[in-house]
């Protein structure tokens, strides 16, 4: 079972379940869109909450998960979304980024929504 937990899905299988989660939650679309936009920046918890509208607490949950609210397998890291990266000269801040799949995602949803 732990295997299966941990295998690597295809971006084509992946691509769905992303979209769906982006949908069912407004501050990880949110954050998604603020990413694409510093790209390819990265940008740390409070700069993106303050840019999003919303509080710290808030993006950890939908970036890393959080039991209670954001769950962990629908966080942006694990949907591959976005990634951590090392803070510079600050190695003790984090600073998330989105991936180029994350980019994908954004790119296809806007297009989406330019259509309809």
């Amino acid at each position: 079972m732990q295997d299966a937990e941990n295998a690597v899905i295809s971006p084509d299988i992946l691509k769905p379940l992303v979209i769906r989660s982006l949908r069912r939650s407004s501050v990880r679309k949110k954050i998604a869109d603020y990413l694409f936009e510093i790209s390819p920046s990265g940008s740390y918890t409070s700069e993106i909450a303050y840019n999003v509208k919303t509080t710290p607490t808030n993006v950890i949950g939908a970036i890393r998960g959080m039991n209670s609210r954001y769950r962990n397998d629908e966080s942006l890291i694990s949907l591959n979304l976005v990634e951590q990266i090392e803070g510079g000269r600050h190695r003790d801040i984090k600073l998330y980024r989105l991936t180029d799949f994350g980019k994908e995602i954004v790119e296809s949803m806007r297009d989406t929504k330019r259509r309809f």
